[in-house]
Formats: structure tokens, sequence, C-alpha cells
């Protein structure tokens, strides 16, 4: 821990990612990207990465939680086009007893197509545990409340947030929390350069303009977090 907390904004070279297609899709390899580290192992569950400014912030988020005694744990970070397909078509398959449209609506509740997906920017992260519940009590509530009343403060947002309010997409996820320093323009690139046409290669990717992919679950993010500045 002492590693991770003493790996400040200082010593973390701040790399943005040049913006292209190929990037914003994730078609690329961010394990050999300069602009992405891997995340301490003490912090993680398994191999992660993000982008260099986006760990930068989630150690300060960390840091300062600590004082707290609130501990987070990334347990998702970065994914790839072809990682996210390989999540998807297990999905799809194990869905097949579902017409195509539906199987896509219930892998839709809280997986995305690839292409499509936040988390091949490097600027979102899945913290803990993927269960709401997990959040609603206990150590879990402790966390969420400090993340909802702190994480704006270091950049850090919740994009899936209760859809009463009208917000489409995604169900609700307590855990994704998302940079928006970077985000908000990577998405901005992502309205004005990619189309439906553009989310392909993969099982049901035919589908992706009859279920609104762009401006129902691309675009579906908390009003929050659209009007972030």
């Amino acid at each position: 821990m002492v590693q991770a907390q003493n790996q400040t904004s200082e010593s973390i070279l701040n790399s943005h990612r040049p913006l292209s297609k190929t990037f914003i899709l994730g078609k690329f390899e961010y394990q050999t990207d300069a602009s992405f580290v891997k995340v301490a192992p003490e912090l993680s569950n398994k191999t992660i990465y993000l982008q260099q400014e986006v760990y930068s912030a989630f150690l300060n988020m960390q840091a300062a939680a600590l004082k707290d005694s609130v501990q987070f744990i990334i347990v998702s970070g970065t994914r790839n086009f072809e990682e996210q397909k390989g999540i998807w078509e297990r999905k799809w398959k194990a869905n097949d007893n579902l017409s195509p449209v539906d199987r896509a609506k219930k892998i839709l509740e809280y997986s995305s197509m690839p292409g499509t997906s936040r988390h091949h920017w490097g600027t979102d992260m899945d913290l803990n545990n993927l269960s709401n519940s997990y959040f609603e009590s206990g150590e879990g509530l402790k966390l969420y409340n400090w993340l909802l009343e702190h994480a704006n403060s270091f950049g850090f947002y919740q994009v899936y947030t209760s859809k009463t309010n009208g917000r489409t997409g995604y169900n609700e996820e307590k855990w994704h929390w998302s940079y928006l320093p970077l985000a908000s323009k990577y998405l901005a690139f992502y309205n004005k350069h990619i189309s439906e046409s553009d989310i392909q290669n993969f099982k049901g990717s035919n589908l992706a303009t009859e279920l609104r992919m762009i401006p129902d679950f691309v675009n579906g993010i908390s009003f929050r977090s659209k009007n972030f500045k």
C-alpha cells in the first residue's frame, strides 16, 4: 500500500492518449500504450490498467478515503474491443433461448456492445463489488456514501445512476465511476466521429441501430455527468 500511496501525480507522467477512431472504439493494445499504467496489485483484484492521469487522480482519492477508513479495490478498468467482445459473445451464447433483440437487451442491462464501452478509454473503473446491493448496507454503503460526497472533487462521477429521472441505457451501477476530465472529451469525439456503422464485427452488431446504441447507451449517462465542465 505504501508504494501505491507514494505514486503521486508528480511521479506519474501526464501523457494523454491522442484521439482517434481506433482508440475511441477500443481497437488498440493498452498494455503497450505509453499513456496507460498498471494498477498496483494491492489496489486491484487482478491485472488492471488505467490511463496515467486517471490513475493519478484515483491515488489521490484513495489517499483521502483512507483517512476516513475507506478502502477502494479496483475490480475492472480498461478493456479493449477484443476483451469486450469476449464478454459480449459469452453472454450472447448464454442467452441463446431468447430472440436476437431480447438477447441483446438482456446483455445491455449491464454490459456494453464492443465499440461502445467507456471502459475502452481507460477513464472508467469498477470499484469493490459488481452488485448494487453491496453498496446498500455495511461497508459498501459507507464506501458509496463517501464517493457521493467526495469523488467529484477528484474528477470521478457515477455515470450510470438511477433511471427514475428518465436516464436511458444501462441499469444503475453504483460501482462504476468515470474520470470526466478526460471521458467527457472522448464522448464528444465519439458523438462527432462515430456512427452505428462503426459498431460491427461481433454477434448481434447488426442490432446497434435498432437498439439506439449511441443515443440511448453511449449517451445514456446521468444529467449531472452530461453537464460536467
